[in-house]
């Protein structure tokens, strides 16, 4: 069979791909942000990533409201209201054509001048970028190998409740799990309880109640956590917070991930630890997938 050589034919040049800066719409070929700009200085900003279906980005408002309270809680004046936010993002996926992308938001302080401290005369930076979203099939479920990072997580952070800029912990912790040839690292925190994984809450089943580590325990409010949370009741299944230690985890009748691009993940494997696939772990993902579709423009 003939491999694609990576070359595209001269007549059929890349499209090109837009992206929005504050209130401006440009090639990204073109976009710029500058050196001071304190989300490159110091990680001084925050961000969110979502799915978009048919689209529209799904759970906006809730993506909306985290952003909000984080910026509240940094102290960094949004230069757009929700209603803003969200006209913005629908026109940039019309003009890149992407029903179905990843958006990504993210607000700075913006520039300003040398130190920690901010001035207060920094005007707030809006990016907006699309990209590729993973082709899910519900006949090949997305299923992960986890290791168990080195580095430690501090219980009761403040920041954990928000995506900042600044993620180098989770950072070093995928790398830790790429250069084992793992999909995803398990965090624990500084008590040895499980947290999450780099970019996904995390739950797991046992004794036909599924539970999750509570905020506390430095976890993010994932907005697919929530939902999890959420519809358990409506699916007949007891959901509860409970602090863990990992020997417990992978005593689990099953693991599973949540978050907004790869939607629910099985975790196969813990380390050198196999862990057993749970049948309830499939109603949930055609349960999200459902929610996400009715939803699609």
């Amino acid at each position: 069979m003939q491999q694609d050589s990576g070359f595209q034919a001269a007549d059929c040049p890349p499209p090109k791909k837009w992206v929005l800066i504050n209130d401006r719409f440009v090639l990204e070929a073109d976009a710029k942000v500058p050196v001071f700009d304190r989300s490159f200085r110091y990680g001084d900003g925050l961000f969110e990533t979502l799915r978009v279906y048919g689209g529209r980005p799904f759970a906006w408002e809730q993506h909306a409201e985290r952003l909000q309270r984080g910026s509240e809680f940094l102290r960094i004046r949004l230069p757009f209201s929700a209603s803003e936010l969200r006209h913005l993002a629908l026109e940039l996926i019309r003009r890149n054509q992407m029903p179905e992308a990843v958006l990504r938001l993210q607000v700075s302080r913006g520039s300003g001048r040398r130190g920690y401290a901010p001035a207060g005369d920094e005007s707030p930076l809006l990016v907006m970028t699309l990209g590729g979203a993973p082709v899910l099939d519900e006949g090949a479920p997305v299923r992960w190998q986890l290791i168990t990072s080195s580095l430690r997580l501090p219980e009761n952070d403040v920041l954990s409740g928000f995506k900042t800029c600044n993620q180098l912990m989770h950072v070093l912790a995928a790398a830790e799990a790429r250069e084992r040839s793992a999909q995803d690292a398990l965090l624990l925190n500084a008590n040895g309880c499980v947290v999450e994984t780099t970019c996904a809450n995390l739950f797991w089943i046992q004794d036909g109640v599924v539970c999750t580590p509570p905020l506390t325990s430095g976890a993010l409010p994932g907005v697919t956590r929530a939902w999890v949370i959420n519809v358990g009741a409506e699916l007949g299944v007891e959901v509860c917070e409970r602090n863990v230690s990992r020997a417990d985890l992978l005593r689990a009748n099953g693991v599973f991930l949540t978050q907004s691009v790869w939607e629910i993940i099985e975790v196969t494997r813990v380390d050198e630890t196999v862990l057993p696939l749970a049948p309830f772990v499939g109603t949930l993902r055609q349960a999200y997938r459902k929610a996400c579709l009715s939803t699609a423009g």
